[in-house]
């Protein structure tokens, strides 16, 4: 059995602190941290822990109730999810700038929940500032919490009482291990649709502007048995345009994403064609050495229902041997064509990683692989300035992804041709779709 842990949600408008309270609260720098009101939009969820005990803490985007911004009803909705499942609220004010009427809006909505809401008033860096937070009794929610997120001051207090009062963790049966899929692409491909097509609830936010999405935000699917993390990130642009503004962050979290994932799913949108940033992203993953599968997204403008005209090219078929041509290192990966908006194609997009997710912990018996080798080299040999490549022994020393060794007479005799000759023949007996294979080459210390 394991344990469905307590809820501790942070909310406020925006600006005062709320992601460098989470980070605090977390021990690890997850959320974006940036002095620009509205950097977190998604709710953000990580597990922290307070003597001996553990619990999720969920960042919210900054709620505002006057607000013309196009995302700001999507914001408070996205709070109101959290608020509903929430086992203790942190209701996070400024003590530089004082009670605002956006605090006593948010004062009156929480007024009307059961959760137990605390007062926590950030920025009080020093006891010189505690004397300001008295004016924060008047929001009428009970005792004021005076800390600072970012150095930590008042926090432990606070900790203290939260953690005591909070429920137990409830037992739930033990899933099979996750698979973690990390949705990565250009800003405004898709991708949390397509995570909200998945879990069948907005729970990201979407929108037509580009960079919606700013931190790498986990949640849980499940589908067919499996369990999946999916890992939606900020869309990646190239890194030279973005130094020293949030987007450099975002392709940080981003790339993290991927390093933590077992498999990339590379989001490309069917509208625009492959591009040279889809191609620079999927490049990613394979550097990662992971397991991937590519999203072929809004598909239904290029093939509608029938009656409707096509909009324009390419179809499937030359979408796939445009994504092979221009990306033939990863070729191996399988390619679905899905659209996030009509949740069509999803369930093929998922048969495809729990397959390139199965593939990537492959293992091949050390009999099996010296064969394969050895037939490889009696079909093709190779000689380079006038040596023959001796291979002597071959094994598997790793799996995720499966990586062989070779032990040669001189391992600089192994071109890269020649390893993708042997790649390509591991391949034909053993297909390993959505997976990479690597080879390395070693010295077998064998005399001649």
């Amino acid at each position: 059995m394991s344990s469905k842990l307590p809820v501790v949600v942070i909310v406020g408008r925006p600006n005062v602190g709320k992601s460098t309270l989470f980070n605090r609260l977390i021990k690890k720098r997850v959320a974006v941290v940036e002095d620009t009101p509205g950097i977190t939009r998604d709710r953000l969820y990580a597990e922290a822990e307070w003597n001996g005990k553990k619990f999720t803490v969920v960042d919210t985007g900054g709620i505002v109730f006057q607000e013309e911004d196009p995302l700001a009803e999507q914001i408070r909705v996205q709070a109101d999810v959290a608020l509903a499942e929430a086992d203790a609220v942190l209701f996070l004010a400024d003590v530089t700038s004082g009670v605002n009427p956006d605090d006593r809006d948010l004062a009156n909505k929480l007024r009307g929940i059961t959760t137990p809401v605390y007062i926590v008033v950030n920025k009080a860096d020093h006891p010189g500032r505690d004397s300001f937070v008295t004016e924060f009794y008047e929001l009428g929610l009970g005792e004021v919490w005076p800390v600072s997120g970012l150095h930590g001051r008042g926090v432990a207090d606070l900790l203290d009482e939260v953690v005591a009062k909070l429920p137990e963790g409830k037992a739930e049966e033990d899933q099979r291990e996750e698979i973690r899929i990390a949705i990565v692409g250009r800003p405004n491909v898709g991708k949390s649709s397509l995570v909200n097509a998945f879990t069948g609830e907005q729970r990201m936010i979407v929108s037509d502007i580009a960079g919606t999405t700013r931190d790498a935000i986990d949640t849980v699917l499940e589908y067919q048995g499996e369990k999946f993390r999916l890992i939606d990130t900020a869309g990646i642009r190239r890194r030279g345009k973005i130094q020293g503004t949030v987007e450099y962050y975002m392709v940080n979290r981003a790339q993290r994403a991927i390093e933590r994932c077992d498999c990339a799913l590379v989001v490309i949108d069917g509208e625009e064609g492959l591009t040279d940033g889809d191609k620079r992203i999927a490049k990613l993953a394979y550097d990662a050495g992971k397991a991937c599968v590519f999203a072929v997204n809004k598909w239904d403008t290029q093939e509608p229902p029938d009656g409707l005209p096509r909009r324009k090219s390419p179809n499937k078929k030359e979408m796939t041997q445009t994504i092979h041509d221009h990306l033939p290192e990863l070729s191996y990966a399988k390619i679905a064509f899905t659209s996030a908006k009509e949740s069509a194609g999803l369930e093929p997009v998922l048969d495809a990683v729990i397959q390139a997710v199965e593939n990537f912990s492959f293992r091949l018996s050390t009999g099996q692989l010296n064969r394969l080798i050895q037939d490889a080299l009696f079909s093709r040999p190779y000689t380079s300035k006038g040596k023959a490549l001796k291979v002597y022994y071959s094994t598997q020393v790793i799996t995720r992804p499966p990586t062989f060794a070779l032990f040669c007479n001189d391992p600089e005799l192994l071109h890269f041709s020649y390893e993708r000759y042997l790649i390509n023949k591991i391949r034909a007996a053993y297909p390993l779709e959505g997976t990479p294979i690597r080879i390395s080459a070693r010295n077998s210390h064998k005399k001649e």
